[in-house]
């Protein structure tokens, strides 16, 4: 088994770091074999092709050539591709930047990292070709549904430092919704459960047990027709989806959402209805400098 102590890291291409998988212990066969088998969504043909071109190297920054016998342990870095990507006709705005910090406001429906897809354009490859920080790395996701604050680090040095704070819940985060409005419900509330992955990968729901989710809920405008509201939501604890699951489980799903309570996807360049959730703010002390930051999304959400 092949055990690098100091692996080799590849360089980004057009600001699209190389993925990574590393091999089990035990295996038999060829690298494309295996590569084939275990990345299946990537055709065995195109495998083939981007080795042959060089695109799939180990850790030592050798090409990985198809033929090449299993390593157990051994490292090997590829170059996602993708032969149709959507464009998106939105921008995000970089709202602030130091040495150590990027916060950025992102539009709906763009992606925070490549999935799917979506590759060049995410928040994160805009970014670091934007502003050329190739170390440059998401400190917490939000939806590509999903509007407003994300706080990227700038340089792997001091990046343990802020992910820290998230860790340790060091961080303010407040959302904006619009969903439907209940007179009946006692408003704020704190909305407890325990969320897991539901039987569609891509979807969350509440199942019993202990609560592992946590959101404070309050209103703070209802429209003159009493059917809509705009509510604060502030996540105690960081779920996927759990600001989406928590609102509807409450019989208060969030205008637009495409996935709560039932799957209503839009096709695909359909702009016109965006999930209606904003991360508005965010709060937190700097661990270098001690100074309070806050910041706040440009973006607003607006009753219908």
């Amino acid at each position: 088994m092949h055990n690098s102590r100091h692996p080799y890291a590849p360089p980004t291409r057009d600001g699209v770091g190389a993925s990574c998988v590393v091999l089990p212990g035990q295996g038999a066969g060829s690298m494309l074999d295996f590569l084939a088998q275990r990345l299946s969504v990537v055709t065995r043909g195109e495998w083939l092709r981007r080795m042959l071109a060089g695109d799939v190297v180990d850790e030592r920054g050798d090409a990985v050539a198809p033929d090449r016998a299993f390593e157990g342990g051994l490292r090997v870095y590829y170059y996602r591709s993708l032969p149709a990507e959507p464009s998106l006709p939105f921008t995000e705005t970089v709202l602030y930047r130091d040495e150590h910090l990027v916060v950025a406001d992102k539009p709906h429906f763009m992606p925070v990292t490549p999935s799917g897809r979506y590759l060049h354009n995410t928040l994160l490859v805009r970014l670091k070709l934007k502003l050329g920080l190739p170390e440059l790395s998401p400190l917490h996701r939000i939806d590509r549904d999903t509007a407003g604050l994300v706080l990227l680090s700038a340089q792997q040095n001091t990046r343990g430092a802020y992910q820290a704070l998230f860790r340790d819940r060091q961080i303010t985060k407040h959302y904006d919704a619009i969903a439907p409005w209940r007179a009946d419900l006692a408003l704020p509330l704190e909305h407890t459960s325990r969320l897991e992955e539901s039987p569609q990968f891509f979807r969350m729901h509440e199942v019993p047990g202990e609560p592992n989710s946590r959101t404070r809920i309050e209103v703070l405008e209802v429209a003159p027709s009493a059917e809509w509201a705009r509510y604060r939501l502030s996540p105690i604890t960081g779920k996927r989806h759990q600001l989406r699951v928590h609102m509807a489980a409450l019989g208060l799903p969030l205008r637009n959402d495409p996935f709560y309570p039932v799957v209503n996807d839009p096709p695909e360049g359909d702009y016109s209805r965006p999930l209606q959730l904003l991360a508005r703010s965010l709060e937190f002390v700097d661990p270098f400098s001690g100074v309070p930051r806050v910041f706040e999304s440009m973006q607003r959400l607006s009753l219908p």
